[in-house]
C-alpha cells in the first residue's frame, strides 16, 4: 500500500496551513482505493494517544520548550515518525486521541508565581527548581500580585499552600516543582499541533469516519499536571481539590484492546501519564497492562542546555529508567517501524 500523497516525512519540522478540503477528499479517495473500512466495523479495537505532540514541544524555531533530547533534533523526528506509523496502520487503529497541555501565565510552575526578597523571579529559561526548603527559608515567595488571581486566596493561605504542595511532590516521590518556560499557553502558536502530525491524525478521521478525541490537561493554576490522568497533587493543605482524576478518559482507554501511546516528553508527561495509567491498571487487573504499547522511537526526554550548548538538565536516563518499569509490569515497548499486526 502507497503512502498517502500528503505525507512528507521532511514536513515534520515546518509550520503550514492545512486544506482540510483536500484532505478530505484524498483521504476518502485512499479509503476506497485501498479498501480500508470504516473505524466503527473493527472487531479489535485499538487506540493510539498522542501525549501533547503540540509545536511547543516540537518546533526547534517556534516551540517554547522544545524537546531536543540528546540529539538536537529528536522532537521533530519523533513527529515523522508518528505521521508515518499513522498512515501505514490506517486500518488497524480504530480511535486516535490527542492530548494538549494547556496553559495560562499565572501558574505555580511558571516564573511570574514566585519572587525572591528583591521581588526578582525565577528564570523559566533554564528550568530552576524550587524545593521544599527554598520555600521554607524565603528563598522563592509566591508573588503576592497573583494571590487572588490564582483562586482569591488570601497570601498567607498561598504561602501555607505552596509549602504543602512542596511537601507532597517529596512524599509522592514525584520530580521536584520545576519553573518551566511559558509553554502551550491557551491561544499561542505553541498550542497547536504540530502540522504534520494533526495533518497525519485528520487524514484518519476522514478515512476512516473516526472521531478525534481531544484530551485537555494542564489548566489549575495551583498544580503541576504531565500525567493526562491526573495532576501531580490533587487536594490543598485544607483537604480542598485543586485537581481531579481523568475517570472518564481512563474508562475509556482500557475498553479497547490495544492502547499505543506516542509523544513528548518521554521524561515528564508520557512517562507520568503511562505511571498514573498503570496504577489504575493494577487496581483492576495487573494483566491489562499487556494492552498497553509504548512507541520508544516517537517520543523523547527533556534535556535542557545553556546558551553555551552546555547541559542544565538531562532526563534521558530517568525516562529509559521509567520505561523499563513499564516493560516489567508487562506492556509492550515496540518501535513504529514495526507493522502494527505484527505487534
Amino acid at each position: 500500500m502507497k503512502a498517502p500523497k500528503f505525507l512528507d516525512p521532511a514536513k515534520a519540522g515546518e509550520l503550514y496551513k492545512l486544506d482540510y478540503e483536500a484532505l478530505q477528499a484524498e483521504a476518502e479517495q485512499y479509503a476506497r482505493d485501498n479498501s480500508i473500512r470504516k473505524s466503527a466495523t473493527d472487531k479489535k479495537k485499538v487506540n493510539l494517544t498522542i501525549i501533547d505532540n503540540q509545536i511547543t514541544f516540537c518546533n526547534p524555531k517556534w516551540g517554547e520548550l522544545y524537546v531536543g533530547g540528546r540529539s538536537g533534533n529528536a522532537a521533530v523526528e519523533d513527529s515523522a515518525r508518528i505521521a508515518s506509523f499513522i498512515c501505514k496502520n490506517l486500518g488497524d487503529i480504530t480511535s486516535i486521541s490527542l492530548t494538549l497541555d494547556t496553559h495560562t501565565e499565572m501558574q505555580i510552575f511558571h516564573a511570574l508565581f514566585w519572587v525572591n526578597d528583591k521581588g526578582e523571579h525565577p528564570n523559566g529559561k533554564f528550568c530552576p527548581f524550587i524545593e521544599l526548603a527554598d520555600v521554607k527559608s524565603g528563598k522563592w515567595k509566591p508573588n503576592p500580585a497573583v494571590a487572588v488571581a490564582v483562586g482569591n486566596k488570601n497570601y498567607v493561605d498561598l504561602q501555607r499552600y505552596v509549602e504543602h504542595y512542596c511537601s507532597q511532590l517529596e512524599k509522592d516521590g514525584k520530580y521536584k516543582l520545576t519553573i518551566w518556560p511559558y509553554h502551550g499557553m491557551l491561544g499561542g502558536v505553541g498550542y497547536a499541533i504540530v502540522p504534520l502530525v494533526e495533518e497525519a491524525v485528520r487524514f484518519h478521521s476522514f478515512a476512516r469516519c473516526a472521531r478525534i478525541d481531544f484530551q485537555l490537561k494542564g489548566g489549575s493554576p495551583l498544580t503541576e499536571n504531565y500525567s493526562v490522568f491526573r495532576p501531580e497533587v490533587l487536594t490543598d493543605h485544607n483537604g480542598n481539590a485543586v485537581g481531579h482524576r481523568n475517570a472518564v478518559f481512563i474508562k475509556q482507554l482500557l475498553e479497547n484492546d490495544m492502547v499505543i501511546f506516542a509523544g513528548q516528553a518521554k521524561s515528564h508527561c508520557v512517562a507520568w501519564s503511562i505511571r498514573d495509567l498503570l496504577t489504575e491498571i493494577k487496581a483492576v487487573d495487573p494483566a491489562l497492562a499487556k494492552k498497553v504499547c509504548l512507541l520508544e522511537d516517537c517520543t523523547s526526554p527533556v534535556v535542557v542546555k545553556d546558551v553555551q550548548g552546555n547541559t542544565i538538565v538531562d532526563f534521558t536516563d530517568a525516562a529509559d529508567a521509567e520505561f523499563e518499569s513499564f516493560r516489567k509490569a508487562g506492556m509492550k515497548i515496540v518501535k513504529s517501524t514495526v507493522p502494527l499486526a505484527n505487534w
